[in-house]
């Protein structure tokens, strides 16, 4: 069975905070992580969802495996996977966990730069 989803091409995930308390709560516990939500164009979804559904049901571990932004692979634990039809084609929605420690986060204000004219 394959223990890992991977992306083979398109760029970097986008992974995003999430602020639902039932993923929030996936990662209580001494580990220190951190859930992020990345959502995935892909041919397939309803198969990749029931990968996860095995692995997990055989009490196994799966992970998404891509390539950060400098070009180097990396994984992470999928603790969740939920298959969204769209106009465009299926999006896969994974929340992985990820560690405190090694994450970065970027926050955006989305404020409007362009809100300030310079008009008093």
């Amino acid at each position: 069975m394959d223990d890992k989803i991977t992306i083979i091409e398109g760029p970097t995930p986008i992974f995003e905070t999430v602020n639902d308390a039932w993923a929030m709560g996936v990662n209580e516990g001494p580990q220190n992580g951190i859930s992020l939500l990345t959502r995935l164009r892909t041919f397939n979804g309803p198969a990749l969802v029931e990968r996860c559904y095995r692995a997990w049901h055989s009490h196994s571990a799966i992970h998404l495996h891509y390539r950060n932004e400098q070009g180097v692979e990396q994984t992470a634990p999928i603790h969740a996977a939920r298959n969204v039809e769209t106009a465009d084609g299926h999006m896969l929605l994974l929340w992985l966990n990820f560690n405190r420690e090694k994450v970065e986060l970027e926050y955006d204000s989305n404020e409007d730069d362009s809100a300030d004219d310079g008009l008093a």
